[in-house]
Formats: structure tokens, C-alpha cells, sequence
């Protein structure tokens, strides 16, 4: 398998670019009702008019299954963030307007994001009566039918030379509450170390969706749990530590 060079190597897969194409490889095992699902995930996400690379096909090379998308000519936002340090606040604005667009959009089709995370809840290492508490909290929450991406973070947002964001990695994509996906980015960021930009992350984004700091804490803890069942040890173990710090917060 020879392809014009790699772009990305991320858990159990790696990206390669071929010319005008983009290559999605995932290691050998992984699951071919997996990869059909996350191809169509994206094609869906396509109709809704969010900004993605062109699906092309989904297809088998040397025995490894592969999702192919049109090649996009840009750098994440990550790495934008990275290079211009002094325009951060002007990125976390991009960064929080693309999210709210996806909220508010909507796919019917798409998996529900409290039955995924309800799956989540019983595989936390965590008592019999601390999940069971994580599954009665998570009934309580509002619900709703946002897209939520699963994994929104800057690696996933690709900027071209036009100035044009294009979204990226639907694996995890469902539909639901989206203050949980929002939870969810900026657990992310505390995890990496980048309070910083969490916190700015979470400013910007509660104005514009007008969003209380009780609805994000409330989401906290489930979130967390839930996070914590694939995260790797030192992730996971901080973000038990997230959730003992907010489970005892007052609930409505």
C-alpha cells in the first residue's frame, strides 16, 4: 500500500493522502459494521449541509477496511492555534461559531446520544450505586435532537487557504442534548492540560448559546464518567476526579 504520504496516525487507524483523495485506514480487526457505520454517519452529516470532505467510497485494501473522502487542503485548527499564539481568541471564536452551527442542525437518522452514553454508564469503574445515580441523572436531563459531533476539538476542524472550516472524524456523532457535546470538548481540553483554552472555550460558547454554568454542571459528572471508560489511565483517572468534584452538586 503506497500512498503520496500520512497525515495523521490516531488510535487504531491512520490517514493517508493519494493524490486528490483521503484515505482512512483502520488496523486490521477492526470492525467492518464499524466502518460502514461511521462512512454513513458522514454521509449524513453531509445532507445536513455541515462542511465535510466529499464522501467517495468505502473500500478494502490489503485485507484493512478504509473510508476514502476527497482530499482538503488546509491545517487543523489545532495547529493554527499553535503557530499564531496571539490569535487564540479569534480562533476559539471560529471554534465555538462552527459548534454552534452543528447544534443546530439537525439528522434524524442519527444513533441517540443518551442511549451510547446510558452503554457508557455501565461500564464505569465505579460502584453499583454511583452508576446507577449516573444513569438517574442522565434520565433528568432535557431532551433534545442537536447534532452532537463526539469528538469536537481543534485536530478535527481543517481550514483552507480560502478560509473555508471543514469538519472532520464522525465516528462518535449522535444525536441529542447538546450541552453534553459541549461538556464533552471542554473535557477535553482539561484532560490535554489546556485549562486556558477551556475556559475560554466555555465563555464563548455558554454567550452564544446562552447556556447557564448550572447546565454545564450538571452535565459534568455524567460526561466525565462516561468519558472515562476509553480514555487512557492517567485521562481516566483525572476524569473520575472530575466527576467525584461535581457529582455532589445540586441537582434540579
Amino acid at each position: 500500500m503506497t500512498f503520496d504520504r500520512v497525515i495523521a496516525v490516531r488510535n487504531a487507524k491512520t490517514v493517508y493522502r493519494n493524490g486528490e483523495i483521503c484515505i482512512k485506514v483502520f488496523n486490521e480487526g477492526y470492525k467492518k459494521s464499524d466502518v460502514v457505520n461511521e462512512a454513513l454517519n458522514h454521509v449524513r452529516i453531509e445532507e445536513t449541509g455541515v462542511e465535510v470532505p466529499d464522501f467517495v467510497e468505502v473500500k478494502e485494501i490489503d485485507d484493512k477496511w478504509s473510508i476514502v473522502t476527497k482530499y482538503v487542503k488546509g491545517k487543523t485548527l489545532d495547529s493554527l492555534m499553535g503557530e499564531n499564539p496571539d490569535r487564540v481568541d479569534r480562533y476559539i471564536d471560529r471554534f465555538t461559531d462552527i459548534h454552534k452551527d452543528i447544534m443546530e442542525k439537525r439528522c434524524e437518522k442519527l444513533n441517540k446520544l443518551v442511549d451510547k452514553l446510558d452503554s457508557k454508564i455501565c461500564d464505569v469503574n465505579l460502584d453499583a450505586t454511583l452508576r446507577f445515580d449516573l444513569h438517574a441523572r442522565l434520565a433528568k436531563m432535557e431532551k433534545r435532537d442537536d447534532i452532537c459531533h463526539g469528538d469536537f476539538n481543534p485536530t478535527n476542524i481543517i481550514i483552507t487557504e480560502e478560509d473555508r472550516a471543514y469538519i472532520v472524524d464522525w465516528s462518535y456523532v449522535c444525536k441529542g442534548n447538546g450541552i453534553a457535546d459541549i461538556v464533552n470538548t471542554y473535557l477535553t481540553f482539561i484532560v490535554k492540560d489546556q485549562k486556558e483554552l477551556a475556559e475560554k472555550y466555555l465563555v464563548s460558547i455558554r454567550t452564544k448559546m446562552k447556556i447557564s454554568k448550572e447546565e454545564i454542571d450538571e452535565w459534568i459528572p455524567i460526561i466525565a464518567a462516561a468519558k472515562s471508560v476509553d480514555a487512557h489511565r492517567d485521562a481516566r483517572e483525572r476524569l473520575l476526579e472530575i466527576y467525584e468534584e461535581y457529582r455532589k452538586a445540586p441537582q434540579k
